[in-house]
């Protein structure tokens, strides 16, 4: 419980803490930075890490700048760009590796199912490239995306520039919106509902369709 309502705190405090960072830090704030975005995108055990409240913080923590010049926003954007479409290609590859060493059970395996795999496979070869996109602005739904899309294994040349879209439309948009809006008194002086704020907006897709998906069990 401990470690819960530490890491609570630090994404509803997410600027005090990461405006720490920068000051204790320097020029390797960058690499942390990196390090969070591509744990957030490329692995599947740390889905829960702060996705699109970090944007939105760094943004803003660049235009302020922070410790004697803080972060370059244009360099800020890079790394934060290549952490993203890196994380989501490792994703995709080990999707693909574990996905082959699945197949390789077999159609009398227990814990495989071909009609399942078959079905998921027809999706992304349909609709994967504006999942890949969409996927982005997601918690959890971005994480597992790519993964899903390797196991599924999704020609890489369908998958690749759909994702490099999401990235840069997720990266662009949430790291210049903090550049541009996140030192206004009113943002900064509600950044920690701001934070909640932006946290509830990318949720709700994702409760909506459970919802619905309720609901029509429900009726049915």
């Amino acid at each position: 419980m401990e470690l819960l309502a530490q890491f609570i705190d630090i994404v509803l405090h997410l600027d005090k803490h990461l405006a720490l960072l920068v000051a204790q830090y320097g020029m390797w704030i960058y690499a942390i930075l990196f390090l969070i975005v591509f744990c957030e995108t490329g692995l599947v055990v740390t889905p829960f890490l702060p996705g699109d409240s970090l944007l939105f913080v760094s943004g803003a923590l660049a235009a302020e700048g922070i410790g004697g010049g803080g972060m370059d926003i244009r360099i800020l954007i890079a790394v934060l760009l290549t952490a993203a479409v890196l994380g989501d290609n490792v994703n995709y590859a080990i999707g693909r590796w574990v996905g082959g060493h699945i197949l390789r059970w077999g159609e009398g395996s227990r814990f495989f199912n071909r009609a399942a795999y078959d079905k998921t496979h027809a999706f992304y070869e349909r609709y994967g490239p504006a999942t890949m996109t969409m996927a982005r602005f997601v918690p959890l739904v971005r994480t597992f995306a790519p993964f899903v899309a390797g196991v599924a294994r999704m020609n890489y040349a369908r998958f690749f520039p759909y994702d490099f879209l999401g990235a840069v439309l997720w990266v662009f948009s949430l790291t210049l919106s903090g550049y541009w809006f996140g030192n206004l008194p009113v943002v900064k002086n509600n950044l920690s509902l701001v934070i909640v704020g932006i946290i509830v907006v990318s949720v709700l897709p994702v409760a909506i369709g459970w919802w619905r998906e309720r609901r029509a069990a429900a009726q049915a």
